[in-house]
């Protein structure tokens, strides 16, 4: 366990850290390999662990080049400016409807997609409507929370929540059917807790007039609007997909691909700047450090675990849940979320209550904001704000997030067990 554990600490530390460029996939691979050649892992492990995962990663690229394709036509800077000017200039209907607009985005392109895509374009809009420094870090900071908070609803909406799909074999549609009602709860809280807190760095009024009309910034109006319905059918098509037991990555990475080959052949985007550009580092990131939490497994910390929730799964639905969702929260705020779905799910394989494995997601989803380096999404935001001029320090991070993670993460358990 001592090895395993400080094999794992020590793999995390340099991703968050990564010194002289090292990328996050490329150092969770070192770890990986570690792993093997020290022994805590074996190579039925890695097949192990490849079977898990594979799914969730496809998916997760399949989104994102759909994403980046949406936002090289204009799609997602076309949604802020029109969001922005929905607001008519009122700073606290901006910030709501800005909200909303980061809850569609993570639902639909996962929340990477939303701290990929969307932040430097809300950030530039932000700098364009001449906001000050605290205004800015506020619209920042809700964006970024709620980003993970709304990735709830769908398979696809975020990684974790296609690793505990697959591993419970739980359906497209079973699935949203579950998490709706925590979805709108978590949003309508995220959003009211997040003013509350945040209210007094909003101004009353915005000069919306500096922002561009929305339709200017469209490359390609046709496809834009064809936009809507392709994305309209891909939802179809993961509902098919559910009735006949088919990957959701065959539907994710196909309909990117497919929505890259339309707008290429419209010559609206390059192929192989997007290809090239995808986040393939993620695959290596999902693959390497799953192998090196595998180790922890084989150590026996999810016994350890098992015990603890076999407890709690005895002690009245409600208590279950909330226990299990804390748990998963906090192991996801010290440890990343990533490593803690897999680790959580194996110890809740034999405890015969489903709505564990959704307050599991829940935790992870919500859990993470904790912590700077809790959630993969959390780290592309720092990673893509830094780049951009804007730099949040851990203690400043971790403070906010301490503040309004566990009511909100509380109220979403809540709805769950009372569904």
């Amino acid at each position: 366990m001592i090895i395993a554990s400080l094999l794992f600490l020590t793999t995390l530390v340099f991703v968050i850290w990564q010194p002289r460029g090292l990328q996050i996939g490329t150092t969770a691979i070192i770890g990986a390999i570690l792993a093997l050649a020290i022994g805590v892992v074996n190579l039925d492990d890695v097949k192990t662990v490849t079977n898990i995962v594979w799914d969730a990663t496809l998916a997760f690229i399949g989104i994102i080049i759909l994403s980046m394709v949406l936002d090289e036509i204009g799609f997602f800077e076309w949604c802020a400016i029109y969001m922005a000017k929905l607001s008519r200039g009122n700073g606290h209907l901006m910030f709501v409807y800005a909200l909303l607009l980061g809850a569609f985005v993570s639902a639909l392109f996962a929340n990477d997609g939303a701290a990929l895509i969307l932040t430097p374009i809300l950030l530039a809009k932000m700098r364009i409507l001449k906001l000050n420094a605290k205004t800015i870090l506020a619209f920042l900071l809700a964006g970024g929370f709620i980003s993970d908070s709304a990735s709830l609803p769908f398979v696809f909406s975020n990684l974790t929540n296609i690793v505990t799909a697959n591993y419970f074999d739980i359906g497209f549609g079973e699935y949203l059917a579950t998490m709706f009602v925590p979805f709108v709860v978590s949003v309508v809280v995220s959003i009211t807790v997040l003013w509350i807190v945040l209210r007094s760095d909003i101004p009353q009024f915005i000069d919306i007039s500096l922002l561009k009309n929305p339709d200017d910034v469209l490359k390609s109006k046709p496809l834009f609007y064809f936009s809507w319905v392709f994305l309209a059918l891909l939802i179809a098509g993961y509902f098919i997909g559910d009735r006949f037991d088919l990957p959701v990555s065959l539907f994710a990475l196909g309909g990117g691909l497919l929505f890259l080959a339309i707008s290429s052949y419209a010559k609206t985007v390059e192929p192989l700047h997007i290809i090239r550009n995808a986040p393939w580092q993620v695959v290596w990131f999902s693959i390497g450090l799953y192998i090196v939490v595998y180790g922890l497994k084989n150590a026996g910390l999810t016994d350890y675990l098992a015990i603890v929730l076999k407890d709690l799964s005895v002690r009245g639905d409600t208590i279950a849940i909330v226990g299990t969702g804390f748990i998963s929260a906090f192991l996801s705020a010290i440890m990343n979320n990533m490593p803690t779905i897999m680790i959580m799910d194996i110890a809740l394989k034999d405890i015969a209550n489903p709505a564990l494995a959704y307050a599991n997601i829940i935790g992870c989803n919500l859990g993470p904001k904790m912590t700077p380096f809790g959630s993969l999404a959390t780290l592309l935001w720092l990673h893509v704000l830094a780049g951009k001029g804007v730099k949040i320090g851990f203690w400043q991070y971790s403070k906010f997030g301490l503040m309004v993670t566990p009511p909100i993460l509380l109220v979403v358990l809540l709805s769950l067990a009372y569904l």
